[in-house]
């Protein structure tokens, strides 16, 4: 009962956590490429060239590629696939409550309140 407890108490302290260290998707490619040459004058600063010729190449790359309907596709892709596991998750945790394993139904729980907060920070909320 104290690990339930525990893991109740813990998990979304963690899960916010994590969330306010993750980064909102860019918007357009312009602030996209922004990102990228902060990532490589931070790169340069700490002289690690490997990483800064990657990312470089990822520039390169953006900026002959990159179309901002492009952009909202693909995010808007991870928001379905993250709205998808959401409803996995709700799923699994109907199923937990109708066997009334209270351990499984914690677990279940918080993997969904994971999921939750994964969408949300696709959805950049």
């Amino acid at each position: 009962m104290k690990i339930t407890l525990s893991a109740l108490v813990l998990a979304p302290a963690l899960l916010f956590t994590t969330a306010s260290f993750a980064a909102p998707q860019p918007e357009s490619c312009v602030t996209k490429q922004h990102e990228i040459q902060k990532q490589i004058d931070e790169a340069r600063l700490h002289k690690n060239e490997n990483r800064v010729d990657g990312l470089e190449k990822a520039l390169r790359e953006n900026k002959a590629h990159c179309t901002d309907a492009g952009l909202k596709a693909e995010n808007q892709k991870r928001v379905e696939e993250k709205r998808e596991k959401v409803r996995e998750r709700e799923q699994e945790l109907k199923e937990a409550q109708a066997k009334g394993n209270h351990e499984k139904i914690a677990k279940k729980q918080q993997k969904l309140e994971e999921a939750q907060s994964e969408l949300k920070q696709a959805q950049g909320l």
